[in-house]
């Protein structure tokens, strides 16, 4: 096999070469039938248990919390963006929402198409670069819902807690950072993210919710777009993006063979400080862009002296098979994506190429 890449990707993202190599194996013939499980009837027995499956082990994860569900959509995190305020953001409501980078304004702005909107909170005083404190957080009693947006991939922030919301429903977009760590779903009335990240490939967004928010969707939206009628059919309305799925269960089996959340957190951890250090003891020639308590463990950002420094730290690390480590287009800079299945070995490499480059230019 030729060499891997060191893939810091924001998304799609690196995926556990344990698990490419097991769905390899399986791509022909799945489990003895002679079909791929991307051939097969998604209403068969076979695909069924696969689905179910990847439903069950995810709530195992989180401890099996009673009186959640888990819906695989389509569409991304970005149509969930609209769903969440047509499903509850009904007459008379409004709905909170914490801004804090491009992701939470993208949410915003698709609820303000549907109904009444307010920032319960925001960091734009700080151009994004820290969080929030949502520690006495004052919602108004007709909240729908507050809106959270756990991991800001373009800024690299990261939520390290979350806010008691009492009755009000808390709902978060946990697409980048989803079972990187673990923490109390019973705090959230909903959850979600699409796959592409940590949780397996595109054409899947996992959503979990409680029970009693799934049911009753206002009868005049479109059948597709209610929650009730993913909820009612076990995601299987329509036909479900089945290979996809059928990724996300290898994750998941995956991520239980890592010690679990526990685990995972401890390697995400790890791998984090490594590369932070690196920056915070370069003597300023790499300064890290989010401010330090609000540092994500998933995205790094970090700036050069200049942008043609930028450019050229780029141009270099793709010539020693390092993928994605320009910033976003939208603020610039350098990223570095650690998602879970990126290997400390990745990160080893990266340290090493930066302190060779910082002798180079420094």
């Amino acid at each position: 096999m030729s060499k891997r890449a060191y893939n810091f990707n924001a998304g799609p993202a690196a995926l556990p070469l344990e698990v490419l190599e097991r769905a390899q194996a399986e791509f022909v013939d799945y489990r003895g039938t002679g079909m791929s499980i991307m051939e097969m009837s998604h209403r068969g027995a076979v695909y069924e248990e696969t689905h179910n499956e990847a439903a069950s082990r995810l709530l195992k994860l989180f401890g099996n919390p009673e009186g959640y569900k888990v819906l695989f959509l389509q569409g991304g995190a970005s149509t969930q963006f609209s769903m969440i305020p047509m499903n509850f953001l009904t007459e008379g409501k409004t709905a909170g929402y914490v801004m804090t980078g491009s992701w939470a304004g993208k949410a915003i702005k698709e609820a303000k198409l549907i109904g009444e909107v307010f920032e319960a909170a925001s960091s734009k005083e700080s151009k994004f670069m820290n969080l929030p404190d949502l520690s006495n957080l004052k919602l108004p009693d007709n909240a729908a819902y507050l809106h959270v947006t756990s991991n800001e991939t373009i800024e690299g922030t990261q939520f390290k807690s979350f806010p008691d919301t009492g009755s009000v429903p808390l709902i978060a977009d946990m697409s980048s950072d989803i079972l990187s760590r673990p923490f109390d779903l019973t705090q959230f009335g909903m959850v979600y993210a699409g796959a592409q990240k940590n949780l397996g490939p595109s054409g899947v967004t996992v959503v979990i919710a409680r029970e009693e928010l799934l049911q009753d969707s206002p009868k005049h939206l479109p059948t597709m777009l209610r929650y009730d009628t993913h909820a009612g059919n076990n995601s299987l309305y329509n036909t479900p993006p089945s290979f996809s799925i059928y990724m996300v269960n290898q994750v998941l089996k995956w991520i239980e063979e890592q010690g679990s959340l526990e685990g995972i957190e401890k390697k995400n951890q790890e791998k984090a400080a490594l590369l932070y250090n690196a920056i915070d003891n370069s003597g300023g020639f790499y300064r890290g862009c989010a401010d330090t308590g609000s540092r994500s463990l998933m995205n790094v950002t970090f700036r050069l002296a200049s942008e043609e420094l930028e450019k050229q730290f780029v141009k270099e690390s793709e010539k020693e098979g390092f993928v994605g480590l320009k910033g976003h287009r939208s603020v610039g800079g350098l990223r570095a994506s650690i998602y879970n299945a990126v290997p400390y070995d990745s990160i080893k490499a990266l340290v090493d190429f930066m302190a060779e480059f910082q002798k180079s230019n420094g």
